[in-house]
């Protein structure tokens, strides 16, 4: 394709192509290439488990991608500023729609976290995690370039309205990842060594109370501490998985945990890849997403503006913090949490989401000049 454009190309795409980073741009191609052949894998099962017809989940995740990539491809074409606005606007759009979900969202396993549009039912709480942290970098990055906007005291009531609805949800998992993540901004922008403290005590202080307040919190923590506490049928068949695969896997098609396993092709889509793969794709996976993030925070700190620099680092943080927490349920290093593996597990609102942050990623880090569109 380099040969499609030459470098003294001044059209939008032929800039694109000798400004993006084309690194990131061909480890998020082969995460989706992979979470694709795995969704082949683990679909089948799944479908047949609540009775729809082979391909349900195969055919549906084939409509979602081709949407994804133009997302992806089509945020990272825009210049920083239009990142920043479309933020904004997608920052308030899903915060509404997880409003709305509290009236007329429907209850699924205790939590009510979707909202049905026609025929399709959306996570909004997945497309405000990326928005959010532009949102946030705007607002550190107001504080310090702008001595009259109180940036701070703006992202903190951002944070605070954002955490009150997700836990009114109750998702106590996606709050702690957000919080997580703005806090990592709030450090890469330069905060006093008393926040430094003050957020580790508020963060202690939070996993105690979600422990004491939310049942479901508990009940998966005490069955990692003690397993024979409660049921933990999905992860001793993640962990059987894992065991029958070995170095090289079993083949393709030919895991017989997927069968038994409800969600083995969303939140346990790792323990799919682990027994018909092996071992050596479970480390290839790891290995791009440690790649595409390491580059990433690479890019974001060579930055010199300090919006790019948080919102880039923040992105990157929220990317590798998520394939984490999905990877360490699976293989039981941690208690286990409905999270989806980024590009790879089954999903709409998931792909779509991490659309939009790897589109932002990928139009954020394009070399330019350091106030090229960065203006309000």
């Amino acid at each position: 394709m380099s040969t499609a454009f030459t470098r003294t190309d001044t059209s939008v795409v032929g800039r694109w192509w000798w400004t993006v980073d084309r690194w990131l741009l061909i480890a998020a191609a082969t995460l989706i290439g992979v979470g694709m052949i795995l969704t082949l894998a683990a679909g089948p099962p799944a479908a047949e488990r609540i009775g729809a017809d082979t391909y349900h989940f195969v055919r549906k995740q084939s409509v979602f991608l081709p949407l994804a990539i133009a997302v992806m491809l089509g945020i990272s074409l825009m210049p920083p500023i239009w990142i920043r606005r479309c933020a904004v606007v997608g920052f308030g759009v899903s915060f509404l729609l997880m409003c709305a979900i509290l009236v007329f969202g429907g209850e699924i396993n205790g939590a009510q976290r979707w909202l049905r549009l026609g025929a399709l039912s959306i996570q909004p709480s997945e497309f405000i995690k990326p928005f959010f942290v532009i949102v946030a970098a705007w607002m550190f990055a107001s504080q310090d370039s702008n001595k009259g906007v109180p940036g701070n005291l703006i992202s903190i009531g951002c944070l605070f309205a954002v955490s009150a609805i997700l836990l009114a949800q109750p998702d106590v998992g996606m709050t702690m990842v957000v919080v997580t993540v703005w806090s990592a901004q709030f450090f890469m922008a330069g905060l006093p060594i008393f926040w430094v403290v003050l957020i580790a005590v508020a963060g202690l202080g939070t996993l105690v109370g979600a422990y004491l307040l939310f049942p479901h919190v508990a009940s998966r923590v005490d069955r990692f501490l003690d397993p024979s506490s409660g049921d933990t049928y999905q992860i001793s068949q993640a962990m059987r998985a894992f065991q029958n695969g070995g170095l090289f896997g079993r083949g393709p098609g030919e895991g017989r945990v997927k069968e038994m396993l409800p969600d083995a092709h969303t939140d346990f889509i790792f323990a799919v890849a682990g027994e018909e793969f092996g071992i050596l794709l479970c480390l290839l996976v790891v290995a791009l997403f440690g790649f595409l993030v390491l580059r990433t925070m690479i890019r974001a700190l060579s930055e010199s503006n300090l919006f790019v620099l948080l919102a880039v680092g923040g992105l990157a943080v929220q990317f590798g913090l998520q394939a984490l927490v999905n990877m360490a349920s699976s293989l039981h290093m941690m208690p286990t949490k409905g999270m989806t593996l980024p590009f790879i597990s089954y999903g709409g609102s998931s792909m779509l989401a991490l659309a939009i942050g790897m589109g932002m990623i990928l139009g954020l880090t394009r070399s330019r000049r350091d106030t090229e569109g960065l203006q309000a």
